[in-house]
């Protein structure tokens, strides 16, 4: 697999679900996005900020669709997560010579976990999430861990 030399272009996203109605929402342009998935609760994502590069929307679906499964995942090991765990997705295009490249680079926060269990977590969420699943093997993906 081939890693991107420079970076020509850079999708950002935040997810977090949203258990507090009162919470405080993200600057102007942005918009409440509801997902729901069969035998799911419905999630709200708040103050998810519009995307329009390929590269955003990529790392936005991928991110709702990464930190539902994060949650799924974590219930079937009976791990309690806490309410503001969150995943940052930068999905990146760039070049290796003259070959392009997409890549990624996950953030998952969970405060007050323990950093091998959030490893383990992050581990089976992307052998379960479709979207890690239809990248794997042909894009760099790299997950880093915070848990302060």
């Amino acid at each position: 697999m081939e890693k991107i030399e420079k970076v020509l272009a850079s999708g950002n996203t935040h997810a977090t679900v949203n258990r507090d109605p009162k919470a405080q929402r993200g600057e102007f342009g942005v918009y409440d996005l509801t997902l729901s998935a069969p035998g799911v609760e419905n999630l709200e994502f708040i103050a998810t900020e519009p995307h329009p590069r390929a590269e955003q929307l990529f790392a936005g679906a991928w991110s709702a669709c990464y930190t539902t499964v994060f949650g799924i995942v974590a219930s079937m090991k009976k791990v309690t997560l806490p309410p503001d765990y969150s995943v940052d997705i930068q999905v990146n295009i760039g070049q290796t010579g003259t070959a392009w490249f997409l890549g990624a680079e996950f953030t998952v926060r969970v405060p007050g976990l323990a950093q091998d269990v959030v490893e383990e977590l992050a581990h089976l969420t992307h052998q379960s999430c479709p979207y890690s699943k239809s990248v794997r093997g042909n894009i760099e993906v790299s997950t880093n861990i915070v848990t302060v």
